[in-house]
Order: C-alpha cells, then sequence, then structure tokens
C-alpha cells in the first residue's frame, strides 16, 4: 500500500507541476464559463491566512509531513483510504513546492458563469476530491454490529 500511496501521489504531483509549467510558460485562455488566467497566491483557499506571509509555507510544510507521516505510519488508514490520502498528500506538496520554488501557489482557473468564483489549480480539485471521497467512504461504509453482552 505504500508503494501505491507514493506512486499515485507522485502522479499528482507531476500532473500539477506539468500544467503549472504551462501556465508559467504564457499560456492562456478566455471561455464563456472559465478562463485560463495566472495568479501567484500568497494564501490557501480564497487567500486566506495570506497575513503570515513566509511562515504560511514552513506551516503548510509542517502539516503536510504530519498528515503523511500519519497516513503511513497507520496501515488501516493507508489500506482503507489510499486514493484518498494519495490525492490530498500529492496535491499539497505539489501546492507546497509552488510556494518555496515560485514564491506562491499558481493558480490559473479562473470560473466565471453566473458568479464568479475563486481561482485555482489541478492540486486544489485533488484536494477536494480526495477529502470528498473520503466523506462519502465513511457515510456510506457499512457499520458491523457491537456484539451483545
Amino acid at each position: 500500500m505504500i508503494l501505491i500511496f507514493l506512486i499515485l501521489s507522485v502522479c499528482v504531483v507531476w500532473i500539477d507541476q506539468e500544467i503549472k509549467k504551462i501556465i508559467l510558460d504564457g499560456f492562456r485562455y478566455q471561455g464563456d464559463v472559465i478562463s485560463i488566467v495566472y495568479i501567484l497566491n500568497n494564501g490557501v483557499a480564497f487567500s486566506m491566512f495570506e497575513f503570515l506571509g513566509e511562515w504560511l509555507k514552513w506551516i503548510q510544510l509542517a502539516f503536510v509531513m504530519l498528515l503523511g507521516y500519519g497516513v503511513l505510519a497507520s496501515k488501516d488508514l493507508l489500506k482503507n483510504h489510499v486514493l484518498e490520502f494519495a490525492l490530498i498528500v500529492g496535491s499539497g506538496a505539489s501546492n507546497l513546492y509552488d510556494r518555496f520554488v515560485v514564491g506562491g501557489v499558481v493558480d490559473y482557473v479562473y470560473w466565471h458563469y453566473g458568479f464568479e468564483f475563486a481561482i485555482f489549480n489541478f492540486a486544489d480539485v485533488m484536494i477536494n476530491l480526495g477529502i470528498a471521497i473520503f466523506i462519502l467512504k465513511l457515510l456510506f461504509q457499512k457499520k458491523t454490529p457491537s456484539p451483545s453482552v
């Protein structure tokens, strides 16, 4: 399971970084529903915690390392939720890489149909997908009845 977790996490980082290279190389698109733009986000979701400045990347590094360690240390958690945590840890690592190398997270997907939404990236989508799968699995897993005394 550890190998699967690591391979999936690395794949998420690789895909996210390849897309971000295209954005950093200047690719842009203006559509009716979404546009591909470039913004350097110095915060987290919706630019929250931007006020932390340089501290944010160190806090995020500690968080990603703790999460990765917790997942790897718990065989049951990894066995039951390898995809979800690979998506979350890989995405967090990729956005963290941006903070150290680019100076902020590279965001580029701008939803503007019907309402204006925050600008986000592939890693952000994968984090949310991992969380959604995790929650759905918890909600729909079969409960084993408690032994009666």
